[in-house]
């Protein structure tokens, strides 16, 4: 049996296997090296933000039988996307739908900024006090369906191999889980692995209280989308430990920890103007 049926055929323990490997190793890394002090309780932090992990789990089993696997099958089945019509060599489409697929990512990302209803939506994930390895698997259930049906479209006009979906989540949710890790990495090694991958230290600006900060540093996986469109910043200006956590009008900490105001975010206050436009200018930045 080869790699890629393989990677098909074990696809769910493949996934399960790397999810909570990877939220014990950067769990026991945070604990041995963190790089900030807890403003919140760790335990109750985690009771929420995983809890959130099994609601939405069971929401897209409920509403998408077919995963973006078997999205990608019928596809295939049906020769339907770029990959298929234009006959690609196997592992060229492989590799460049993994990378396509990150970069549609990137541009969801921006968009759930820019576009004021999907920013209420988003604000979930950015309204956590802390920041660590259950920040980067809190998202709000309404977004985790929306992204879903993103990149159900994604895959139907590109037309990517089975084994590249597969990856490319395993790949996504592995890095989200590490680049919100609450740990420290030398600045040296930092600096050099910031090329590859995003590093905790690149995206934890993204989650500064400061805006103009918040809409830097969209990437997930791959770290080049920031630097070739004008994302990109270097590190926040209070430094990782003054840097303040969260957003301006969700301080309270029943509200932006406890599932309930989790859940009740999205359809709190008024936002009347697009969020990635509040950019403070200065010769600093």
């Amino acid at each position: 049996m080869c790699i890629s049926e393989f990677i098909v055929n074990h696809e769910i323990i493949i996934r399960l296997g790397f999810f909570f490997g990877i939220l014990l190793a950067m769990a026991l890394w945070e604990l041995a090296l963190p790089r900030r002090v807890s403003m919140v309780s760790k335990l109750l932090r985690w009771i929420n933000n995983v809890g959130i992990v099994f609601l939405n789990s069971l929401l897209l089993h409920i509403i998408f039988p077919m995963a973006a696997a078997g999205v990608a099958m019928f596809a295939h089945g049906h020769e339907w996307g770029l990959f298929n019509y234009f006959k690609v060599t196997y592992w060229v489409a492989a590799v460049l739908s993994v990378v396509v697929m990150d970069f549609a990512i990137y541009l969801q990302h921006v968009m759930f900024h820019a576009v004021p209803v999907f920013w209420r939506i988003h604000r979930m994930h950015h309204a956590d006090l802390d920041f660590d390895v259950t920040t980067g698997i809190r998202f709000h259930p309404i977004e985790i369906v929306l992204s879903m049906l993103i990149k159900f479209a994604i895959i139907i006009v590109l037309g990517p191999p089975i084994v590249s979906v597969i990856v490319f989540e395993v790949l996504l949710n592995a890095t989200s889980m590490f680049n919100h890790g609450n740990v420290w990495i030398p600045h040296k090694i930092d600096r050099i692995l910031r090329w590859f991958a995003v590093t905790p230290d690149m995206h934890r600006v993204h989650h500064s209280v400061e805006a103009y900060e918040t809409n830097t540093n969209f990437g997930f996986s791959m770290p080049w989308w920031d630097r070739l469109l004008g994302t990109y910043r270097d590190q926040p200006q209070m430094g990782h430990e003054g840097m303040t956590i969260g957003l301006q009008g969700f301080r309270d900490t029943k509200s932006c920890t406890m599932l309930p105001g989790m859940l009740a975010i999205p359809f709190i206050g008024k936002i009347n103007d697009y969020t990635i436009n509040r950019r403070k200018w200065s010769q600093n930045q």
